[in-house]
């Protein structure tokens, strides 16, 4: 059986009243995927931006299975020393993982973040030898707009991190780099500058979606609802 485990930082885990892409991304594997499947993780919750602390469990829809492993803050130099134990504890087998923005704009740089890049990878499996991971790329936020050296940081660490998935690939424990929604827009696909509304939602568990579906057959090419 196929369990996902969603691995991100504050555009993951979300914010009490939203749905998440982690919903729409259930909602997809629910209707498109044929066999069970389950999602996974050591954390369930929101974010509470009136406490600033992990403890929301308001989701718009709670009515779907809310594991992850996912933090506001955090990116892969707060996951990787986390993800050997969540994998082996929840026995994942597929990593979502969305991790970058948060690394790059407050704690490493671009070769940095490469480099936990790698040891997350490194110590998913070793957790499970046959993990299988999709990435996907730092999506810009508004900060982009008026710093041009983070802007620099965020394409250059995009490149290093399609190099990292392709030389790290192998058929055993396959990384997957998912494509960028094409349409992603910062400025109408959140509602900040950064962090997803339903639109932005729909197009990141959209990109989750169509690379396991071009690569492996699961499901099929993703369809946003209506909210």
């Amino acid at each position: 059986m196929l369990r996902f485990m969603p691995v991100g930082d504050s555009m993951t885990i979300g914010s009490a009243g939203e749905h998440t892409w982690r919903y729409r991304m259930w909602q997809h594997l629910r209707d498109t995927y044929g066999g069970p499947f389950a999602v996974v993780g050591p954390r369930e919750t929101l974010h509470d931006k009136a406490t600033d602390a992990p403890t929301s469990y308001e989701y718009a829809d709670p009515d779907f299975p809310t594991a992850h492993l996912a933090g506001w803050g955090e990116g892969w130099l707060h996951m990787m020393p986390l993800i050997g134990e969540a994998v082996r504890s929840s026995r994942a087998n597929v990593l979502l993982v969305s991790l970058g923005l948060i690394d790059l704009g407050f704690y490493t740089n671009a070769e940095q973040t490469a480099q936990n890049a790698v040891a997350f990878i490194e110590a998913a499996r070793e957790a499970n030898p046959r993990v299988r991971m999709v990435v996907l790329p730092v999506l810009t936020n508004v900060r982009v707009e008026e710093d041009a050296d983070f802007a620099a940081q965020v394409t250059l660490f995009n490149e290093l991190l399609a190099k990292t998935v392709a030389d790290l690939d192998e058929p055993r424990s396959p990384l997957l780099l998912a494509s960028p929604p094409e349409s992603y827009d910062f400025t109408v696909d959140t509602y900040d500058g950064t962090h997803p509304n339903a639109d932005g939602e729909h197009k990141i568990a959209g990109a989750f979606a169509e690379a396991m579906y071009q690569a492996w057959g699961w499901g099929q090419t993703y369809e946003a609802g209506t909210d």
